[in-house]
């Protein structure tokens, strides 16, 4: 087997894997991964034998790929739309890249994010990193909102000079953050204006610290340890902000 061949059916193996997970969105993503590899090892075959085979293999995903596609979109418009996906304590494979890409696409234009914990240096840190996720993202994103918490005492300032940071630091990508902070805030919940509503338990903060800065990890989100948590997943067409804040930055 190329390696080629082998990458397109490690992929595949995890649309499979996904698909049968009901994570719809993400078994779609690798289906359309899989299906272009495995067209760019049909197109390197000379074997017809070989050929016919890929070419069954490659129909039988794209058929698969076209149904999931109907469903969901059959789902988003009745308004009914529903994914769930656990976290098991001390797994990994779920970096903001995995967790958050499926959703991410060219009509994306704001953001909102409910989070009452994003206060100390790494939980912002990991803000941060999902700004740069939609900095890198293939979207149009110009605006987020972040609602938070503030945080107690000298403490405050810390929170609010690194905010500050990222907020200028976002508009070297014509970004503008608008931060505001609530007392009350208790649910956690990220809102795309593409429609879709992802809802994780422990927001942002599903990452375990690793035990030295030199661990597997330590760099890699996608080989960091998580948290048990759950992510719900909703789309809604008719989507509209919130307003929890009670005090703007």
């Amino acid at each position: 087997m190329s390696g080629m061949e082998a990458a397109a059916t490690s992929v595949l193996r995890r649309a499979v894997e996904l698909d049968g997970s009901s994570r719809l969105t993400e078994a779609l993503v690798c289906y359309q991964e899989g299906i272009q590899l495995l067209l760019d090892v049909l197109k390197a075959t000379t074997d017809d034998t070989k050929k016919e085979k890929y070419r069954q293999r490659i129909r039988e995903y794209m058929d698969r790929a076209e149904e999931i596609k109907k469903h969901v979109q059959q789902e988003k418009q009745a308004g009914k739309y529903h994914e769930q996906i656990h976290i098991s304590a001390g797994s990994t494979g779920h970096s903001y890249d995995r967790l958050f890409k499926p959703y991410i696409d060219q009509t994306l234009r704001e953001v909102w994010v409910d989070d009452p914990y994003i206060r100390s240096k790494h939980q912002i840190m990991n803000f941060l990193r999902f700004c740069e996720l939609l900095v890198k993202s293939d979207c149009q994103v110009r605006r987020i909102h972040l609602t938070t918490g503030e945080e107690e005492g000298p403490k405050l300032e810390e929170q609010k000079s690194r905010l500050r940071e990222l907020q200028g630091s976002l508009t070297k990508y014509d970004i503008t953050l608008e931060i505001q902070y609530s007392p009350t805030l208790h649910d956690r919940e990220i809102r795309f204006s593409n429609g879709w509503i992802i809802k994780i338990g422990r927001g942002l903060d599903i990452f375990r610290p690793t035990k030295g800065q030199f661990q597997i990890g330590f760099c890699d989100y996608d080989l960091r340890e998580c948290h048990e948590t759950t992510v719900d997943i909703f789309h809604n067409k008719h989507l509209k902000a919130s307003t929890h804040a009670d005090v703007s930055s």
